[in-house]
């Protein structure tokens, strides 16, 4: 058997939509508003929710873990994007490529099965509504929801090191992304027809477009649909701006 040398890779080299130069500073701009617009939003209904005690309920607890969820996962992403698009070199270090991975992989499976709780939960409020406050007691939705922590992190973990002991041979050249239902769909569909679509040799300007949704315009939207189609929410915005308002006259 004929041996080879095989190096170790120490890192990998970005392309995807930093190969167009001319846009880089639009990129950015574009990425750093909608970061901004993200970290506002959900800071803004996390503080609202935690400070109206009607909102002290499973569906809210579930919705600031959500929040949260989305905070993160933009910041282990976007950060890093807004630094690649305005770095000469286009590069990550393998160590940083990993840390990525499990953020990402962490976060977005956490994600995942955050929103299906939520759905289930949803269920037993319409299908059970005289015996929600006993299904859906304390104790039991503040474990479904660290179990949510937990199997997101578990997998990442566990994904992460099957990849990183791969042998990276040869081409070290990623192509990377520098109401309820509506949710649902927007971050689970663009997912699927990112890992479940035909592979193409043409370009994949449109799988980075779609990337960008679920990893930053879902995230941007969460704060909007949530706020704009719940009408305890909108409610619970208009007595703190009032609050306020009246603090600010005084």
């Amino acid at each position: 058997m004929q041996m080879e040398n095989c190096s170790a890779v120490t890192e990998f080299f970005l392309v995807g939509l930093s190969k167009y130069p001319e846009l880089q500073l639009f990129l950015f701009m574009l990425c750093l508003i909608m970061y901004v617009i993200i970290l506002l939003g959900n800071s803004l209904l996390i503080i609202i929710s935690v400070l109206d005690f009607h909102l002290h309920t499973p569906m809210y607890f579930f919705l600031r873990n959500l929040l949260f969820l989305d905070i993160c996962y933009t910041s282990s992403s976007i950060s890093p994007m807004l630094i690649i698009f305005r770095s000469e070199t286009k590069s990550i270090s393998f160590i940083g490529c990993a840390l990525q991975m499990v953020a990402s992989l962490g976060l977005g499976s956490t994600e995942c099965v955050l929103l299906a709780v939520m759905a289930y939960d949803r269920y037993v409020a319409i299908c059970n509504p005289l015996r929600y406050p006993i299904i859906m007691n304390r104790v039991l939705y503040m474990h479904i929801a660290a179990w949510s922590w937990i199997i997101g992190c578990m997998n990442s973990l566990v994904q992460t090191a099957l990849t990183m002991v791969l042998p990276f041979c040869g081409n070290n050249i990623i192509d990377h992304l520098t109401s309820n239902l509506t949710v649902v769909v927007l971050f689970y569909g663009s997912a699927l027809f990112m890992y479940m679509k035909p592979k193409s040799k043409d370009t994949k300007a449109p799988d980075e477009i779609i990337g960008l949704s679920y990893g930053v315009v879902t995230p941007m939207l969460n704060p909007i649909i949530y706020s704009l189609r719940n009408k305890e929410l909108k409610e619970a915005l208009k007595k703190v701006l009032s609050r306020h308002l009246k603090s600010w006259k005084i």
